[in-house]
């Protein structure tokens, strides 16, 4: 079997001011930069990525691998017409090149907005759909918080999305969707498309309540893989990225089986149970200050470490990560053992890195989002370079370059520093700048969800409402595309009052 292989991922928040330019792509940040032909393999190696378990898949079935390109950018706003057209013509010149083949696969998000292409996903598959053989299977892995379009499923054969979040299980994935792919080649070779089924889930799920390690995403994710089988290829249940503003925005199901009744069958059965579901997605807000002193709270009361989530300016979920609401109030609270992070502030990282370890200065740091910028006496504790090797269970491997790096003491809160975006959902990214994330009462982290992976052992996580541009409360969104019909789910914070 000969297949082709090819990434292009980017999760779109299209409130987003800052575009995703072919510098985002061709730069490393958590994820390898563009990389094309017989890079590819090796640049991916080891990483926790869909694409790196599909290869290994393809290596042990003894198939010719043929690496078109793969490239990831940090989510933000919507991918640059110039830098969508270039990789999407780049992805295709390959395909012609490489000639005939079997199959096609994917590495895609399934959130990903163009300036202009609204479903960038679904452009990407149907392009390639139109350069192969209609003997050719074209299978994809989506992101968990894909917002899967029709589009998508009509030019793929198989789409396959990851069922952990925090997404422990990218690169099992990757060997899933080569396991679908290997399950409607036969049917395809004989001229036999698998029949395939979409549904929408009538309401949006915030990022912050979309967790696997918790209720009821682990009930809904526990059982899915009971609903395939010999009939039924691959289905998949994919929550939505909500500060995406298009019409497919939003909990899906999607289902490839042998028989239209058994792909409706599932998409039922899988939408009947999270609907059922949907008074679960919960979570209690907290303001700034709130936070602060309810994670100290649990923290005294429990003797252990308490994450605080800085879900709206969340850099997964296209967030600045420089917004500085819950710095401000931990450090006008003045407790020992608080550190926050990653503040994204080139700036200031180039600012401390010249004034070396122990220098006393003054910084305004971060709020170049929003204009509201920490300003006050800062000592630099630590220095890096930025490059350091993840070990957390997601991107565990995984070789990050978040550029220079320094560690502040800003009063007693201790804060790392980057300049690169990047979210915190590894205690590596601490670790690098001398701050040992164990050792503290309570660790604000830039992060929705991700960080609970090798945060695992906190004993209590408080969701903030501070400042960003992923808020949990959706009606505070401008949506323009979204159908009209869908739910935005109230929330309600830690006070009681509406979010």
């Amino acid at each position: 079997m000969r297949v082709a292989v090819a990434g292009f991922v980017h999760e779109t928040n299209t409130f987003s001011p800052h575009p995703a330019t072919m510098d985002r792509f061709a730069e490393a940040d958590g994820w390898p930069p563009l990389v094309t032909g017989s890079e590819l393999p090796p640049a991916l190696a080891g990483s926790n990525l869909p694409a790196t378990g599909f290869l290994e898949a393809a290596r042990l079935d003894g198939a010719e691998v043929l690496p078109l390109l793969w490239c990831s950018a940090v989510p933000s706003g919507p991918v640059t017409r110039e830098a969508y057209d270039a990789i999407l013509a780049w992805m295709l010149e390959r395909l012609q090149a490489a000639g005939p083949v079997d199959a096609v696969y994917l590495d895609l998000h399934g959130a990903m907005v163009a300036e202009h292409e609204r479903d960038g996903d679904g452009a990407v598959l149907a392009a390639v759909r139109a350069e192969v053989e209609a003997s050719t299977a074209v299978v994809a892995s989506l992101d968990f918080h894909a917002n899967v379009s029709g589009a998508m499923v009509d030019a793929s054969d198989a789409l396959v999305a990851f069922r952990t979040y925090p997404h422990v299980d990218m690169a099992a994935t990757g060997r899933r969707t080569y396991a679908a792919l290997k399950a409607v080649l036969p049917g395809i070779r004989d001229g036999r498309r698998p029949a395939r089924a979409l549904g929408r889930s009538p309401f949006l799920v915030p990022l912050v309540c979309q967790s696997t390690d918790a209720e009821p995403g682990r009930r809904l994710y526990a059982g899915l893989g009971d609903r395939e089988g010999p009939s039924v290829y691959a289905t998949s249940l994919a929550m939505g990225f909500p500060p995406a503003d298009t019409w497919e925005t939003g909990p899906s199901v999607v289902s490839y089986a042998e028989t239209e009744p058994a792909a409706r069958q599932a998409v039922a059965a899988v939408l009947a149970q999270l609907e059922a579901a949907e008074a679960e997605f919960a979570v209690p807000l907290h303001a700034p200050e709130s936070a602060i002193a309810e994670a100290l709270r649990i923290a005294d009361a429990s003797g252990g470490l308490v994450v605080v989530a800085d879900t709206r300016d969340n850099p997964g979920a296209g967030g600045a990560g420089d917004t500085t609401g819950l710095l401000t109030a931990a450090v006008k609270r003045d407790a020992e053992g608080v550190a926050i992070g990653v503040l994204a502030d080139p700036d200031t990282a180039a600012r401390a890195t010249q004034a070396g370890v122990g220098a006393e200065i003054t910084v305004s740091v971060g709020g170049r989002s929003d204009g509201r910028p920490y300003v006050g006496p800062a000592r630099v504790t630590a220095l890096g370079d930025g490059r350091f090797t993840a070990t957390g269970p997601m991107f565990g491997g995984s070789h990050m370059d978040l550029g220079p790096m320094a560690a502040l003491r800003c009063g007693r809160v201790a804060v790392a520093v980057a300049s690169r975006r990047m979210q915190a959902a590894d205690r590596s990214m601490f670790r690098h700048v001398g701050i040992e994330p164990d050792a503290q009462r309570v660790v604000i982290v830039k992060s929705s969800v991700h960080f609970r992976a090798d945060f695992a052992h906190a004993k209590a996580v408080v969701v903030a409402d501070a400042p960003g541009l992923n808020p949990v409360n959706h009606d505070t969104l401008d949506y323009q595309h979204l159908r009209s019909s869908v739910r935005r789910m109230p929330v309600v914070h830690a006070s009681g009052a509406p979010g």
